[in-house]
């Protein structure tokens, strides 16, 4: 067995392995083994199947197993020795040899792969990063009274209808609510894509569009990909600073963390449906459940991190209050 590395540039490269017939040998014989140990064929008692007859009816199939699972496994011993911080999957190379799959033949395999990029980064006082205070327009106001006063006439259980005054300062006071929210939304956006911008990150692309068409085969076509791609990267060179300031920051995921995320996560799903005072112990049950699936925890984590690195930044950097009207609000990018 043979191992080669060729860098094709700073992030990309391609690994070679060479494998001779007696590198698998033994996982084959193996294989094998079990194959005819478990084996029930009409005039044979079970086990007792020549090893002849497995051999001319599986021996393609084991051959295929045995020469797949030595090249996953001397793949990530290789990866974990010379510490690659791979992004995603070794991918078969374009360049890959025919394969002949023949018992005792020497195999070649080309696989393309590719480099996370090293994060460097500072946070200091000098960053400095717009915290807005939205100033409700004239127009903006009109138009949520106009929906509240249509809300309210048809509302025929009202006994006593609002006043107009009454209707103005609810609309200002939701309106108010609703922009602190979404300024609080967009300071944690400005500081992702901020940071995104100083780490000045490079991703090997064309590698990358290649292993998310893999990675989602017959869910996604080539052109889903180059339309979304920018919009993955922008996320993926977050993830990557952020992963880099969890470390530097020494911050850690608990699990009070996560129960407290997915139990704020499940109130505001039954807010979304009107329901409020919902007992403690059934969102403590929800986010039970939450927690114990892979991909919703997953998210959860993603969540908690995101929620630590961007408090701790707030903490550091300059967050400047500027004031603008929500008309010229909802125009920023």
């Amino acid at each position: 067995m043979n191992i080669t590395k060729k860098q094709i540039d700073e992030l990309n490269l391609e690994l070679t392995l060479e494998i001779a017939g007696e590198d698998y040998a033994e996982i084959s014989r193996k294989k094998t083994a079990d194959v005819k140990r478990n084996a029930d064929f009409k005039g044979f008692r079970k086990g007792m199947v020549p090893t002849s007859l497995i051999q001319k009816i599986y021996g393609e199939q084991i051959l295929v197993e045995s020469v797949n699972q030595l090249v996953s496994e001397s793949l990530d011993e290789y990866v974990k020795t010379n510490k690659l911080n791979l992004l995603g999957e070794p991918m078969a190379s374009e360049k890959q040899p025919e394969i002949e799959w023949k018992n005792g033949n020497a195999f070649t395999f080309v696989f393309d792969a590719a480099l996370s990029p090293e994060v460097k980064l500072e946070v200091v006082k000098e960053d400095e990063i717009p915290h807005y205070s939205v100033t409700v327009s004239a127009e903006d106001k009109k138009k949520m009274v106009e929906t509240l006063r249509k809300i309210e006439s048809g509302n025929k259980e009202n006994k006593e209808p609002k006043t107009d005054e009454q209707i103005e300062k609810e609309a200002e006071e939701r309106l108010n609510s609703q922009y602190v929210q979404e300024a609080e939304w967009r300071l944690g956006k400005d500081i992702r894509d901020y940071f995104v911008g100083k780490a000045k990150l490079s991703l090997p692309e064309a590698f990358l569009k290649r292993w998310l068409l893999a990675a989602n085969e017959g869910k996604v076509t080539k052109e889903d990909v180059d339309k979304e791609f920018d919009g993955f990267a922008q996320d993926f060179k977050w993830q990557l600073v952020r992963s880099y300031l969890m470390r530097k920051f020494e911050l850690k995921v608990e699990q009070k963390d996560l129960q407290e995320a997915a139990e704020a996560f499940v109130s505001y799903q039954y807010a979304m449906y009107g329901l409020g005072n919902v007992p403690a112990e059934m969102i403590k049950e929800a986010a039970g459940n939450i927690l114990s699936d892979r991909k919703q925890l997953d998210r959860m984590i993603e969540q908690v991190e995101d929620r630590k690195v961007i408090d701790r930044i707030k903490e550091t950097v300059t967050v400047k209050s500027k004031k603008i009207t929500s008309t010229k609000f909802r125009e920023l990018k």
